[in-house]
């Protein structure tokens, strides 16, 4: 399969978050190159046979000095330099790539370091400067790597040696490492996005074949994601509130969110100390996807609504009180002793106690039934002994309301009372009757 017949990455592709509009007015791409050492004299190669025109077994070694010659790199910015050699490199890289694809028995052990050596040498590289200071993939033209040439055919072969059937990690872990992902990733920085858009293509192929790096890419990632979002202008852009609500969000409903929670909590409360008015889709988000099943996930929840509520204004928090306290009262009954704990620990919280304080006149009687009830009913002391301590400090808010509320509550319940024994009653009354039908009918049964 040949190299030219793969559809590169669009060039008119930019990453990052999808805008729909269109600029009006579109500059003229520029273009730069990676900063190479200055060789001084022009670069020559001495050519090699091609891999098909030798023997089977010449071909492993043939590979591993096609693979060397290929380390050396040239300067696209003087256009007229090292021509010959230039294109030279590119029909070698080509048929490389080919024999990745088809061959077999060329990976050798000593071609793993080989190859790490020579697409190191070609694709980490310092990036060039960017013609403004803070580029924007939305707003701003990229600057075009003019190494692409060859850079594309590097991309290109990496993928098809990770993709192999003979590729094995066990081996290549050697050389594909830590350190190697760290100066992947550093490569996202590049303004190419067709550089961008092949640096996703290795990164997945590095995260599914490698399992022991699996956890550090995910490190790393994390990390990047706070980078970005800290560094978000203000006012936040329509794009960049849809990835809160369509990416982030939906990000909790994942089985493995405790891998990651604490990073993605934090890349919420980031995006809500920008935008307060984004409080109130999080928290109906949040609700939305609450845990079901999990009382994992469910503490995991309440922790992080902790955190958003330590950020949230008075005005965002009188919008979602309601959903959210009705939700929290579910929390309070769960039978699951950690649930109710951790939701009970938000009256130790002095800022949500006096968000509580402001708004108990619509707080009390969402909590109120659950709680009286718990203090008499919960099979746990612990819970039992917060609860006293929760509705005690209700009292002390509201002591009117909350007389009213132990009045009706008590006037509820002995109605509920009075209906259960009137039930009890009018069943008892029903079996009585089946009984003497039943005695009836088998009164007039002849013997």
């Amino acid at each position: 399969m040949s190299s030219a017949a793969t559809t590169p990455p669009s060039v008119d592709k930019v990453d990052g978050f999808s805008r729909k509009s269109v600029r009006k007015a579109k500059q003229k791409r520029s273009q730069s190159s990676s900063q190479f050492r200055s060789q001084g004299k022009p670069i020559e190669l001495t050519p090699l046979p091609l891999l098909k025109d030798v023997p089977a077994q010449e071909q492993p070694d043939l590979f591993l000095k096609k693979l060397q010659q290929c380390c050396t790199v040239f300067d696209f910015m003087d256009t007229l330099s090292d021509l010959k050699m230039k294109e030279y490199k590119r029909s070698t890289l080509n048929e490389l790539v080919d024999y990745v694809t088809v061959s077999r028995g060329y990976l050798t052990e000593q071609a793993y370091p080989e190859v790490v050596k020579m697409v190191s040498y070609n694709i980490f590289r310092t990036l060039p400067p960017s013609d403004s200071n803070e580029f924007d993939p939305e707003e701003d033209e990229p600057t075009l790597e003019a190494s692409w040439p060859h850079l594309q055919l590097v991309y290109e072969f990496f993928i098809r040696f990770l993709e192999s059937q003979e590729f094995q990690p066990s081996i290549a872990k050697k050389y594909i490492d830590q350190k190697f992902v760290l100066q992947l990733l550093e490569l996202f920085d590049s303004e190419d996005p067709r550089e961008r858009d092949y640096l996703k293509t290795v990164l997945h192929r590095i995260y599914g074949k490698f399992l022991g790096l699996r956890a550090f890419i995910r490190k790393q990632i994390n990390n990047i994601f706070l980078r970005i979002i800290n560094g978000f202008a203000l006012p936040l852009k329509a794009e960049h509130k849809q990835f809160l609500v369509k990416v982030l969000i939906p990000l909790h409903t994942v089985r493995s969110l405790s891998l990651f929670h604490a990073q993605l909590a934090y890349c919420i409360v980031q995006f809500l100390e920008k935008d307060p008015t984004l409080t109130e889709p999080v928290i109906r988000g949040l609700l939305k996807f609450w845990p079901k099943t999990c009382s994992q996930k469910e503490v995991m929840f309440l922790g992080e609504l902790e955190e958003i509520l330590d950020v949230i204004e008075p005005t965002q928090f009188v919008k979602i009180q309601e959903p959210l306290f009705k939700q929290i009262s579910k929390c309070v009954s769960s039978p699951h002793f950690q649930v109710a704990e951790r939701a009970l620990y938000y009256w130790n919280n002095e800022y949500i106690m006096s968000l509580i304080e402001e708004n108990s006149n619509v707080i009390l009687p969402i909590m109120f039934a659950s709680l009286y009830r718990i203090s008499k009913e919960h099979w746990n002391p612990a819970i039992v002994a917060l609860v006293y301590n929760v509705l005690k400090a209700f009292m002390e808010m509201n002591s009117t309301l909350f007389d009213e509320l132990t009045a009706t509550y008590k006037s509820d319940r002995q109605r509920e009372k009075k209906k259960e024994k009137e039930r009890e009653e009018l069943w008892k009354k029903l079996e009585d009757l089946e009984l003497k039908r039943g005695l009836r009918s088998d009164a007039i049964i002849p013997t």
